[in-house]
Order: C-alpha cells, then structure tokens, then sequence
C-alpha cells in the first residue's frame, strides 16, 4: 500500500484544543475523512494513519468511530494514560482493536525536558512493550539525547519518531546537534522516523527543496529507506504546505532511489511496522 503514515482528524472547539493559537488558526474548523480522500486520491495514496490530537481518551475512541466507516483510514494511533497505573486496563480494552495500530503523548508539550524518563511514563511504556503496538515520539530536538535513552530502555518496543524529531530549520544555518543525535538514536533497529512535519519547523518565511533537502539526507543516511516512512502531517502543515505539494516535495526527494526503496518509504516501512500485527 500507498499510506500517509501522520495526520489528523478534528471536530474543532476551543476547550480541547488549546494548542490551536493564533498560529494555527487556519486549523479551527473541522477536518474529517470527507476532505482528506480527495488529497490521498491526488497523491496517488491508498489511505492513512490518523494520530491523536487531543490528549484524552475520547479522542481514542473518535478516531475509531471515523476509522469504522472510513476505509481510507487503515491505523490509528490513540492516547491513554500511560502514567497511570492502572494503564494496564486501557490497553486491555484497545489493545485487540483491529485498527489500534500504537499510542502517543506529545513529549514536546510538557513543561519537564526529562518526562520521557520520569518513572511513571517508563511504566506504562514496558506494559505497552507487551502488546504488538507501537509507540509514536513527537520531540523537539533537544530532547534527543533524553530519547535515546528512553528507547534504551525498551529494545523490545517498536518506537516511531514523529516530524525527524523537530530539528531547527533555518536558512542561514544546519541543526549539527539535530544531526549527531538523530544519527546516535538511528543506530537503535526498533526505531523508525517519520519524514513528515519538516515545513512547519521552518523558521524563515518561505521553505523550498534546497532548504530541507539536507535534512532528508541526514535521516535517509541515518534510517534507510526502510526505516523511513511518509507523512503529511496534515492539516498541521497547511501552515506552510498543501497536502499535494509535500507529496510532490517527497516524490522529488525520493526519485534518485530504486523503486523498492521508494515503496518503502511511501507506505511499504509504514505498512510493515503499523499494521503486520494488526
């Protein structure tokens, strides 16, 4: 399959969706199925990963109402309480959800750096290691060294990083620290990377392919191509990009490859890693 491996799905209200700041205004209205099938078809995908966005275990369960009667939606990838600990409850009832595919809690929102390693977190994570899920990272980052510990921890796990872990995208400079650490954390094998979410790290006020190409070679140097996995990150990254450009942009990125290696990062490494157990 062709798979958008990150993107998100929404019925907007101010309550739960407090990230949305005057930045993402663009994002306050509603974003469902119906208008994300026209994008895949013109990119020629096959269907999607719909990842959380909300940090409550409704979102779970709305996510897998819209993926009951969307077949475009072929993974979801929910949140639970994995401080909790009675976590063990919430993976018992998702865990055997045909479309669960793995959990997420946004590291990069909280206010301690060191929450990826907080005892509770690491808890929950080695209960979830006992399932056949996965765990998606979304860091800034300066929280790389603090996440190749954290996947140390658990070797077992299949842990996939979100947005090549944010690195700072500026023209007049390149990430180093971005780059040495992304490499350290690529040497773990249970870790795959996202090759989504690049043009909303950009900090100038246009991006093109020169700018981010760097940043490409580094994680397909770093992963492979199959550890590399596409994704929009839509309808996030309407801040800078169409959904249709950013495949455009991979396609551009990913031509000088074999077609093997191309059909792996366009849905053959998110297909074997989301969804071989499920």
């Amino acid at each position: 399959m062709k798979i958008d491996s990150h993107q998100h799905f929404w019925k907007y209200n101010r309550t739960d969706y407090v990230w949305m700041t005057d930045d993402y205004a663009y994002c306050r209205r509603d974003f469902l199925p119906v208008d994300l099938a026209p994008l895949l078809e013109a990119g020629q995908l096959d269907g999607s990963i719909a990842v959380q966005a909300r940090q409550f275990i409704k979102e779970t369960d709305f996510l897998l109402e819209l993926a009951a009667v969307n077949s475009i939606i072929k993974g979801v990838v929910g949140w639970i309480p994995l401080c909790d600990p009675g976590v063990e409850r919430y993976l018992e009832r998702y865990a055997g959800h045909l479309k669960i595919v793995g959990f997420r809690h946004v590291i990069h929102d909280e206010a301690d750096d060191q929450f990826i390693l907080r005892p509770d977190f690491n808890a929950g994570i080695k209960a979830l290691s006992r399932y056949p899920l996965c765990y998606d990272v979304l860091i800034f980052q300066r929280h790389l060294p603090q996440t190749i510990e954290f996947v140390d921890r658990h070797p077992d796990l299949r842990i996939v990083i979100d947005h090549i872990a944010k690195p700072r995208i500026r023209r007049d400079s390149f990430d180093q620290a971005w780059a040495a650490n992304i490499k350290r954390l690529a040497q773990r094998e249970n870790v795959t990377c996202k090759l989504s979410g690049m043009v909303t790290e950009v900090a100038d006020d246009a991006w093109n392919e020169a700018l981010l190409k760097p940043y490409f070679e580094t994680v397909l140097e770093a992963f492979g191509p199959e550890r590399l996995m596409f994704g929009s990150d839509w309808p996030v990254c309407l801040m800078r990009s169409a959904h249709t450009k950013w495949v455009e942009t991979v396609h551009s990125f990913i031509a000088p490859l074999s077609i093997p290696e191309q059909d792996a990062i366009m849905g053959g490494t998110a297909e074997r890693v989301y969804l071989r157990d499920r």
